[in-house]
């Protein structure tokens, strides 16, 4: 039986979702970014406002995920990068550490037996940090997630999920590295560069191509370790130089997030690319 207001509701959606790839459309015949890394923040405020448990607040974040993934990916955005857990959330409470690292393993053998999303797009899953430090059950399956993608080609979309990660300890681990080749090749000090850092970075190590934007949602104005080498990145364009990273915080939590917050990042982005184009322009 028909009912005129599911009806009207069908229709709305077919008609949103209309809007929205033709918006979609637009932005993509300008330029687009490369590489966007998210901070995912806000999961447990938001729950809070809605009076919901924390661990419903992680599982709406986890469907935003979803959510934004499937406009970076429509647009044709290169690499996707997120921070999923911080190698100091390990001293949240004991209970909510087991409920994150169960919600990671229940959502990577979700995307291993569900990889709709991932497998439409050719996405090349890279989960990336310390992942000594999790517990077994999630490293079988991150090790289970990865090689479900490892045939996409190492130029397909890179989806990198940093977990039991810091940039501290990213940076670390890479200038350990460095002197170590260093040191095996019997180079002098002064041949270890810059490059040679950033070429042992997790994300270099991974495929990435520099990150063009760098987004925390929630309001909070802070990078918290996360790509700290990566944001500050300099774009050299004689004869100046300036920020190839761009920074962008909103208030908006990481659960709530859309295109109403997304679609002006972008826009922005856009301009910016446009303005530098002008200014090389002969």
């Amino acid at each position: 039986m028909f009912v005129p207001g599911r009806g009207l509701q069908w229709l709305f959606h077919i008609v949103l979702d209309l809007v929205q790839r033709l918006l979609l459309w637009i932005l993509a015949s300008g330029p687009v970014p490369n590489h966007i890394a998210f901070v995912m923040d806000g999961n447990r405020r938001y729950a809070r406002s809605k009076g919901k448990p924390i661990r419903d607040g992680h599982y709406a974040g986890y469907s935003a995920l979803y959510r934004i993934l499937e406009v970076c990916f429509r647009l044709r955005i290169r690499a996707v990068t997120v921070y999923a857990f911080a190698i100091e959330n390990f001293n949240r409470p004991p209970d909510e550490v087991d409920a994150l690292m169960d919600l990671c393993k229940e959502k990577l053998t979700e995307l291993c037996e569900q990889g709709e999303l991932l497998a439409k797009h050719g996405v090349r899953l890279n989960v990336l940090g310390k992942t000594s430090l999790l517990p077994q059950h999630v490293k079988d399956a991150i090790k289970k997630a990865e090689t479900m993608t490892r045939h996409h080609n190492r130029r397909a979309v890179l989806l990198n999920v940093m977990m039991a990660y810091s940039s501290r300890d990213e940076i670390t681990t890479a200038v350990q590295s460095t002197v170590r080749k260093a040191l095996d090749q019997n180079l002098p000090a002064h041949d270890i560069i810059e490059d040679s850092i950033d070429a042992e970075l997790y994300t270099t190590l991974a495929g990435n191509v520099p990150v063009d934007i760098f987004v925390r949602t929630s309001g909070v104005k802070r990078f918290s370790d996360f790509l700290t080498w990566q944001a500050c990145t300099l774009l050299r364009l004689p004869p100046f130089c300036c920020e190839a990273t761009q920074v962008h915080f909103t208030p908006t939590y990481w659960p709530e997030l859309g295109l109403r917050d997304f679609v002006p990042i972008l826009l922005d982005y856009q301009r910016k690319v446009w303005s530098r184009r002008f200014l090389l322009a002969p």
